[in-house]
């Protein structure tokens, strides 16, 4: 793509930062398609009704089949606003998906069986639709697609830095 043609949401933006206006429209895109990616791989693995975020917080709970707080998850998802991982949950485990465990304040939770074995279906679909058909994408390989990860997460430190330095103004 030549010079001047960057592809940007926002051309008010762009001015003078035409590259990152770019990348921040991919990952408007990237993000947007991710979750729909996300809610039909799950709706095809036998669980629909749930959104993206609770996709999210199931996988995040069953993650290496151990109990989670509340805090837990917010932190490792990045996500500021306890009270829609909170619903996610209370979602979750209506549904039969997630148990919890209360010790005094403290609150836990882990996948029951019928959550391991969506998570099972969804990492079965999951390879069949996405990672098997990875060689499509011209020469990009799985350690391709980790370096970009990590520079990914650098960025997300960066823009982190950049919303408490526009907090203070």
């Amino acid at each position: 793509m030549s010079k001047g043609t960057a592809i940007v949401s926002s051309a008010h933006l762009a001015e003078g930062s035409e590259g990152l206006s770019e990348y921040e429209f991919a990952l408007i895109t990237c993000h947007n398609a991710f979750n729909r990616w996300m809610v039909r791989c799950m709706s095809a693995a036998g669980t629909s009704e749930l959104s993206s975020l609770e996709v999210l917080v199931l996988h995040n709970v069953n993650h290496r089949a151990r109990d989670k707080r509340l805090s837990e998850i917010c932190f490792t998802l990045n996500i500021e606003d306890t009270h829609l991982v909170n619903y996610a949950l209370k979602k979750l485990r209506n549904m039969g998906l997630v148990e919890s465990t209360r010790s005094g304040k403290e609150v836990t939770y882990r996948t029951s069986p019928k959550g391991q074995e969506a998570c099972a279906r969804y990492r079965e679909v999951r390879q069949a639709c996405l990672v098997e058909t990875l060689d499509a994408l011209g020469g990009i390989s799985l350690d391709d697609l980790a370096s970009m990860a990590r520079r990914i997460r650098a960025l997300s430190g960066h823009y982190d830095q950049a919303a408490r330095a526009a907090s203070s103004l």
